[in-house]
């Protein structure tokens, strides 16, 4: 397996999509940089930086089925990126997976099979 520094998957091994991505990953021969975001939980800034290379809004980054989002009252249109990127440094479950980066882009991988359109581009 060719370890790809230039990629990183941001995972937790609990969810079957990230798992899914990893292991199409690993299928083509690319062991990613794989950051445990549950274990080792990211901090504003780098949730900051992150979200603004996916290019999404926070929101569409977010668990909202988790209990924690409700008990936050996360769902109120008033709240700021700025407090929601907080609500997932504090509550990293909140942050939706997997989330794949590499040189030509970023994504959040689910369906799973997203990774490829990643790592097609990357050749």
């Amino acid at each position: 397996m060719t370890a790809k520094a230039d990629i990183t998957i941001y995972h937790n091994a609990r969810c079957s999509n990230s798992r899914g991505a990893l292991a199409l990953l690993r299928e083509r021969g690319i062991e990613p940089a794989i950051v445990d975001y549950i274990a080792q939980p990211l901090d504003a800034a780098q949730l900051a930086a992150l979200v603004a290379r996916l290019g999404v809004p926070v929101r569409e980054l977010m668990r909202t089925k988790e209990a924690a989002y409700t008990q936050l009252g996360l769902a109120d249109p008033a709240r700021t990126d700025a407090e929601l990127i907080a609500a997932i440094a504090a509550h990293p479950v909140l942050l939706n997976r997997p989330i794949v980066t590499t040189p030509r882009g970023a994504l959040l991988c689910r369906p799973p099979e997203r990774v490829l359109e990643l790592i097609q581009a990357v050749g």
